[in-house]
């Protein structure tokens, strides 16, 4: 089983990048991209890569008892921008602003749960991004995302992280959510009406 950990994006917030990613597509369809379906769009936590399916109960208990004190949180998506660089990029991805870097403290509450499962720690830094495209080789994309690169999406009330097994398809990954740990409330995060769960 091919499994992550993220966070979803709210109904919003897809709209919103489902529509700057449309506006993208129409501005350079020469460019070599595999478009995300939106009900893909989510921020990743941590890249479990391949599971054992006996192996899932271990790591939804030792998620679930790392992320036990977490908070619920906002946070906002917007800009375009591309791994590794603009001039030779891979991915492209829509930016999230994380106030209070509460999504990289979420990142490293997993990280420190599933290591001691024999998961390898994460060597880059954490840098949330919402993927919208992946490109076939390599392309410079500095000129078509230009008018991208500070346009603001949407809001997102997150009030749980989720458990995705990625199955490859011919038409692209289908995710299926294989737990979920809902975040402690605070009080004035409350999860958005039509959120996707």
């Amino acid at each position: 089983m091919r499994l992550f950990v993220g966070v979803r994006v709210s109904m919003a917030a897809v709209d919103a990048i489902a529509d700057l990613a449309r506006s993208l597509r129409e501005a350079a369809p020469e460019l070599p991209l595999r478009w995300v379906p939106p009900a893909n769009y989510h921020v990743t936590l941590k890249f479990l890569g391949e599971v054992r399916p006996e192996a899932v109960e271990a790591v939804r208990d030792a998620v679930g008892a790392g992320l036990r004190d977490e908070a619920a949180l906002r946070f906002a998506t917007r800009g375009v921008g591309a791994f590794p660089a603009l001039e030779r990029a891979r991915v492209l991805w829509v930016g999230v602003d994380d106030p209070g870097h509460r999504l990289a403290a979420l990142a490293a509450a997993v990280e420190a749960a599933v290591t001691p499962l024999g998961f390898p720690r994460e060597r880059r830094a954490f840098h949330p991004h919402v993927t919208i495209a992946r490109v076939r080789g390599v392309a410079d994309v500095r000129a078509a995302v230009i008018g991208f690169t500070e346009q603001p999406c949407s809001e997102t009330a997150a009030d749980r992280v989720t458990l995705f097994e990625s199955r490859i398809k011919p038409g692209g990954s289908e995710y299926v959510v294989r737990a979920e740990w809902p975040l402690r409330q605070t009080g004035p995060v409350q999860p958005e009406s039509g959120q996707p769960s």
